[in-house]
């Protein structure tokens, strides 16, 4: 396991629809979204993260360091392999309508454990994210103030929630972690609506509370659907947050002498506010927002972007 200084989270916020394609056809829905097989939780796969990433700091880079970050060419790929590894980019909470407060961004005791667990590769036991609360079936963790309250309960979609439990740290690490600084409004939003669920019921809107959305191509004389031409797409609705745990090494690239830090702090540096992750790129689909944080190895404080 790399050290602390070796490896740094990147949180991911949707800022549209988000496809991160899965490729076969699920019933109805002829292009479904990335899930975990035994979660059905939606996921981004860490190869489509590194080459989203890849080309971003690939055109904003001056040189070539880019090349001993990322590796070389795919006709050159067994030249040395790049410094820097990606995971998956886990969901972390999701979004869902609530008859007060307009939504709720949800998540669960197991995707905050897993987020613990990850966080780990970073700094060990130091500025873990909270221990998550553990609400029962049917009730829900919200801050006291959030705007999606009625009367100590809250309906998320078609669903009743008790309050029974505040996850006000929770949201609060979040807040300061997982949102851009530039984007204080969500933050403040994220530290008022974040709910923990149980595991059960936060699963149930993972699955079910997407976006299917019909998409045609028109025969241009008669104005109908061309023949094949009408399929449905599954969308992550905008606001949906991920995170991933970017891991590095020292530059295997010949001549060359970058330590991990160097690495990480390539990425950091070159990494945009804004990418565009997943399908649809020209009808204005998968822009997120990025925030990379991790320690320095000189000091121990906590860095980001």
């Amino acid at each position: 396991m790399p050290d602390s200084s070796d490896a740094n989270l990147l949180f991911i916020h949707a800022l549209t629809g988000l496809h991160p394609g899965g490729g076969a056809a699920i019933g109805v829905v002829d292009l479904p979204v990335q899930r975990e097989r035994h979660t059905q939780w939606p996921v981004v796969a860490g190869a489509s993260l590194k080459g989203v990433l890849r080309d971003a700091c690939r055109s904003r880079a001056g040189g070539d360091e880019w090349l001993a970050a990322f590796g070389p060419e795919t006709e050159r790929a067994s030249d040395f392999a790049g410094a820097l590894a990606f995971t998956d980019a886990r969901l972390l909470a999701f979004p869902v309508r609530s008859l007060r407060g307009v939504f709720a961004w949800v998540t669960c005791p197991t995707v905050l454990d897993r987020l613990r667990r990850d966080a780990r590769l970073l700094a060990g036991d130091e500025n873990l994210p909270p221990e998550p609360p553990r609400p029962a079936h049917g009730e829900a963790a919200c801050p006291q103030r959030s705007d999606n309250l009625i009367d100590g309960r809250l309906l998320l979609e078609e669903f009743e929630f008790r309050r029974s439990g505040d996850d006000g740290v929770v949201a609060a690490w979040l807040a300061d972690h997982a949102i851009p600084e530039s984007d204080g409004a969500t933050a403040e939003r994220l530290t008022r609506n974040l709910i923990v669920l149980h595991d059960d019921d936060f699963t149930h809107f993972a699955r079910h509370a997407t976006e299917v959305i019909a998409r045609v191509g028109l025969d241009y004389e008669r104005k109908t659907a061309r023949k094949g031409a009408l399929f449905y797409e599954e969308f992550l609705p905008p606001e949906t947050l991920f995170y991933a745990v970017v891991l590095a090494t020292a530059s295997r690239r010949p001549e060359t002498t970058h330590d991990a830090a160097a690495m990480l702090r390539f990425l950091r540096e070159r990494t945009p506010a804004v990418v565009q992750i997943g399908a649809d790129q020209t009808i204005g689909k998968g822009l997120c927002a990025t925030r990379i944080v991790g320690r320095a190895m000189d000091g121990g404080e906590e860095t980001g972007r």
